[in-house]
């Protein structure tokens, strides 16, 4: 059998991820070439041969997904994946259109072909939406879990922008870490929150790799999603959460409608600051999803060390980059505590904005008042760091999940917001864990 010439779309992510699990060492296709959009500095690689298998002594090459037409009919490609994730259902079918005009199939990969087995019970957290408070769910739901007794491994969604190779299998139980394995922005805001709760924390490219060896520490996995994607692993049980702020995009984007249909457990998340019909609509439409599922309501409360210090002050506000970026949002958390706690002004970055920083603004224009916290090289580490210094503000409000002055050299005074998830009512997250893992 002659085997079916391939071509993968993505993000350095979902992409490896299937080739890894399913056309590796699979003599019926032959994977040409993957596409990349999204992530910065990644079209023009390879996807070296150490992973790649041994079909593949050259590795593959990596394009800018630009190319995708062109690619399509000069290496005469049969079929395309199409493997990232957090994007209308509009575009999924407009990317369709074009490969199929090309002369290629188009192919969306299901659990079935995608996802891993454990040897140890998995408890997933995923989302709608990226920017629905994954990462602080996942924080609960690991402290419950230790609290409980358990030995716990979360196993975070891809970010591997850097060395393939290196980055194979990587295992974070230190600070020390972060820069062992030269981290970005992106990587450090997911991983820093759960070193600093004890929790070990796996990531990487191959995550079969990574998982066998995450099972042989740990008593339960928990897996850590990125963006709105779908688990890797078979889940014995799925958290998933829903943003009100944003009612009806559970069921437009991809693959967040996906994620949504195998939930076990829903939470919204921000009831707090959402309005009361938007809330409302969203517990209708998560219901019709999935009715057999289980919704609590979750509130994301601020927490500033200083709120004092904010009165009166002409602010520039960070905020988390996925989530004004893939997620849409105008704003975050750092906005929300600007305006609490009484600045005077919310200053617009974009006139201060250098580099690729500028083109962010360009690439997602719904972005509001506020600068991505975007560093997904040191390059573009030290264009947000100078876009920072640049603006002419009083204080900088910092919204990431981590302490950004980790990273740069800010020189004018910050402060910090963060924000945990708190279950309204009942049930809650600790008594649903109980009831699944209790010994």
């Amino acid at each position: 059998m002659i085997p079916i010439r391939t071509l993968i779309m993505g993000a350095a992510g979902r992409d490896f991820h299937n080739f890894n699990v399913f056309f590796r060492d699979n003599p019926d296709y032959e994977i040409v070439a993957f596409t990349a959009t999204q992530i910065p500095n990644i079209e023009g690689r390879q996807y070296p041969a150490e992973l790649a298998g041994s079909q593949y002594p050259q590795g593959i090459p990596i394009y800018p997904e630009s190319d995708l037409i062109k690619l399509i009919k000069e290496k005469e490609i049969e079929q395309v994946i199409f493997a990232y994730s957090d994007v209308p259902h509009e575009y999924v079918m407009h990317k369709a259109s074009e490969v199929l005009a090309a002369g290629a199939d188009f192919r969306l990969m299901g659990v079935n072909s995608t996802q891993l087995k454990s040897k140890k019970p998995v408890v997933s957290v995923c989302a709608v939406r990226t920017g629905a408070g994954k990462s602080q769910t996942t924080r609960r739901v690991s402290l419950i879990l230790r609290d409980m007794g358990f030995k716990v491994a979360a196993i975070r969604h891809p970010m591997p922008y850097g060395d393939l190779v290196a980055q194979k299998v990587q295992r974070y139980a230190q600070l020390s870490d972060l820069d062992k394995y030269d981290c970005t922005i992106e990587e450090r805001e997911e991983y820093e929150p759960h070193i600093v709760n004890d929790v070990i924390i796996y990531a990487g490219v191959d995550y079969e790799a990574i998982l066998r060896q995450a099972e042989e520490e740990a008593d339960i996995i928990l897996w850590d999603g990125g963006n709105n994607d779908m688990s890797f692993y078979i889940s014995d049980l799925s958290i998933v959460v829903a943003d009100p702020h944003r009612p009806g995009h559970e069921v437009s984007y991809h693959p967040g409608e996906a994620v949504a249909r195998l939930a076990d457990i829903f939470v919204i998340n921000k009831v707090d600051t959402a309005d009361a019909e938007a809330v409302m609509a969203v517990h209708e439409s998560l219901r019709a999803l999935q009715p057999d599922a289980v919704i609590i309501e979750g509130a994301s409360p601020l927490f500033v060390d200083d709120p004092a210090a904010i009165r009166g002050k002409r602010v520039l506000v960070v905020e988390d980059g996925p989530t004004l970026t893939h997620g849409g949002m105008a704003y975050g958390a750092g906005w929300v505590a600007a305006r609490r706690f009484g600045a005077a002004e919310i200053v617009d970055p974009r006139p201060y904005a250098v580099g690729t920083i500028k083109e962010i603004y360009a690439k997602y224009p719904t972005t509001g008042d506020v600068l991505p916290a975007m560093g997904y090289g040191n390059e573009q580490i030290r264009e947000l760091e100078q876009t920072i210094n640049s603006a002419d503000v009083d204080l900088v409000i910092i919204g990431t999940p981590i302490d950004l002055g980790h990273v740069l050299k800010i020189d004018k005074p910050t402060q910090r917001v963060r924000y945990e998830l708190q279950e309204i009512g009942q049930p809650t997250l600790e008594y649903l864990l109980k009831e699944k893992f209790g010994k």
